[in-house]
């Protein structure tokens, strides 16, 4: 599985961004080129500790049990629900988004696993750096 610890896979996610365009085509999902780079933020920002979501009562009943079946080998499947902090509605700039989104995924990938194991994901709970 791609890790954004590995040097080679975070460039590859930055080369995927770069190539995208403000009319790229979406291949999942209904959000905008622009919407997705800003939704794609969220999840890292909680990894760097910028921002701390609340556990839903769903994620709290049943985040352990669907952890397993979504944080594997496998691609997501599309039309998966989102934490609502994570949803983004509203029209973005193109150019701040992806210059934000590479920015981000460039510090992630420079901080050892480990040290972001404590931040707890909205719905799984704490995740190993593996996860």
């Amino acid at each position: 599985m791609s890790s954004i610890f590995i040097k080679a896979d975070a460039e590859n996610f930055v080369h995927r961004i770069n190539n995208l365009t403000p009319i790229s085509q979406h291949m999942w999902g209904t959000m905008t080129v622009s919407q997705m780079l800003a939704h794609i933020q969220q999840p890292i920002k909680v990894a760097l500790g910028e921002i701390a979501p609340k556990q839903s009562a769903a994620g709290w009943l049943f985040g352990r049990l669907i952890k397993k079946r979504i944080i594997n080998e496998k691609p997501f499947n599309k039309e998966l629900p989102t934490d609502p902090s994570f949803v983004v509605n509203n029209d973005r700039n193109f150019d701040s988004e992806k210059q934000y989104a590479i920015e981000l995924i460039q510090r992630l990938s420079a901080i050892a696993p480990e040290k972001i194991q404590q931040k707890k994901h909205p719905i799984f709970g704490k995740l190993s750096a593996e996860e």
